[in-house]
């Protein structure tokens, strides 16, 4: 969790039971577990703002997916799965039939 191992987590126990003494520490520790809520809630509530605001086609919307590489990789992918024959057909066109030949126009040639 942020890069702190066991042996950081330690040192700044001790630091804190020091600078804060052991009589004020459990409520610092109740002060820190309050603003962890406070900014877990906040957080998600300015997703669910972001995801009202953007619409149904965004329901899915993680705050992670304003980091620009995450955001970038994650369209790119979604490109690269469509299939290509989901691609639309243009108006008034069809794919041709086996052994069909394609329209011939003589004014054109």
């Amino acid at each position: 969790m942020f890069g702190v191992g066991l042996p950081e987590l330690m040192v700044i126990i001790v630091v804190a039971v020091v600078v804060f003494g052991p009589d004020r520490l459990p409520e610092f520790a109740r002060q820190a577990g309050r603003l962890v809520r406070q900014v877990r809630q906040f957080t998600q509530a300015a997703r669910d703002d972001i995801r009202a605001e953007l619409g149904p086609e965004f329901a899915e919307f993680e705050i992670t997916d304003l980091d620009p590489r995450r955001a970038v990789r994650k369209y790119i992918q979604d490109v690269w799965d469509e299939n290509d024959d989901d691609e639309p057909q243009r108006a008034g066109q069809r794919p041709l039939a086996d052994n069909e030949l394609p329209p011939y126009d003589s004014d054109a040639t």
